[in-house]
């Protein structure tokens, strides 16, 4: 198989579909996914600006991140290397992705952003999401084109990656983080994966990755759906909960959990949003709902005279 080929044509496929403009970025690591998606980019002919993120999180990482500009540049990209400091909550991973993307975000200009994810990386977020049981938009996967962010590689396995990077005379730069077993996706990677592979005899991936796409599919039209309805619910202080109650379960929780999202909950829940649902479709009197709030108050929502309203209580 000609893997370069393979990599080349899904950039190209994926610029005709979604792209007007040759000038792309491409969010660059070194790493054979991110190196393969630059060359192939370059060779289907787009006016590619590689970005390079320095986390700072590793000794020499610096260095690093001059050696993946360095790959751009001789496979006839620009490079710009983009230094971040990791902060926040919510585990290293995930400071990390977020200093990443607001880099990214920030240095792109006018460009779109290229990002080489894989069907093996979609696999692994599928499985992550189902884990979570937090409903269909958990298991939909990574989406190949939501401006600026494109993901030209989401059919193409990471080995064809792999591959391509050889045929091209790429040497990729290998991360410790990507073996690191403290991180979940680094075991659903090195075990889970390979596992179900062997017990269902191959072609878990490709499997997962059509799921995500079916999904998908069917979240984005009903959640286009809900928002409609969710404008026509809307009142000066609340949401009209006759305007909701006859809906179907799948566009009412939709509803309820982006009200709670826009009036400032913290963090709507499978849960909080079954509690906020029943004060439409299963109202008997009960008393408020915690949503969020801080040290001095707490931040409800309760049903007065058919609407739900948010209400601020001092602790």
């Amino acid at each position: 198989m000609d893997q370069a080929r393979a990599v080349t044509r899904a950039v190209a496929d994926f610029a005709a579909e979604h792209l007007s403009d040759p000038r792309v970025c491409v969010a660059l690591s070194g790493g054979p996914d991110s190196l393969a998606l630059t060359a192939g980019a370059v060779a289907a002919g787009l006016d590619v600006r590689a970005l390079v993120v320095d986390h700072q999180l590793q000794p020499g990482s610096a260095e690093t991140a001059c050696t993946a500009a360095q790959f751009a540049r001789d496979v006839g990209a620009s490079a710009q290397v983009l230094t971040v400091r990791v902060t926040g909550s919510g585990g290293l991973e995930a400071a990390a992705r977020d200093a990443r993307y607001d880099a990214l975000s920030a240095a792109r200009a006018d460009r779109p952003v290229l990002i080489g994810h894989t069907v093996d990386d979609q696999a692994e977020t599928v499985l992550l999401g189902l884990a979570r049981g937090s409903g269909p938009r958990s298991i939909a996967g990574m989406s190949r084109w939501r401006d600026p962010w494109g993901r030209p590689l989401l059919d193409v396995a990471r080995a064809t990656t792999h591959g391509a990077c050889a045929q091209w005379g790429l040497t990729p730069i290998r991360d410790p983080h990507n073996d690191d077993p403290r991180f979940t996706r680094v075991r659903v990677r090195t075990e889970v994966l390979p596992l179900l592979d062997d017990v269902l005899h191959g072609g878990v991936a490709a499997a997962l990755g059509r799921t995500a796409d079916a999904v998908r599919a069917d979240v984005e039209y009903l959640d286009g759906v809900a928002a409609e309805q969710y404008r026509a619910a809307l009142t000066n202080d609340g949401i009209d909960v006759e305007a909701l109650a006859a809906h179907h379960d799948s566009i009412r929780r939709r509803v309820v959990h982006r009200w709670l999202l826009d009036v400032g909950a913290t963090e709507p829940t499978t849960r909080v949003v079954d509690a906020v649902d029943a004060l439409i479709t299963r109202w008997r009197g009960q008393g408020p709902v915690a949503v969020g709030g801080d040290g001095g108050h707490r931040l409800v929502v309760v049903r007065r005279c058919g609407v739900l309203k948010t209400e601020r209580l001092i602790r």
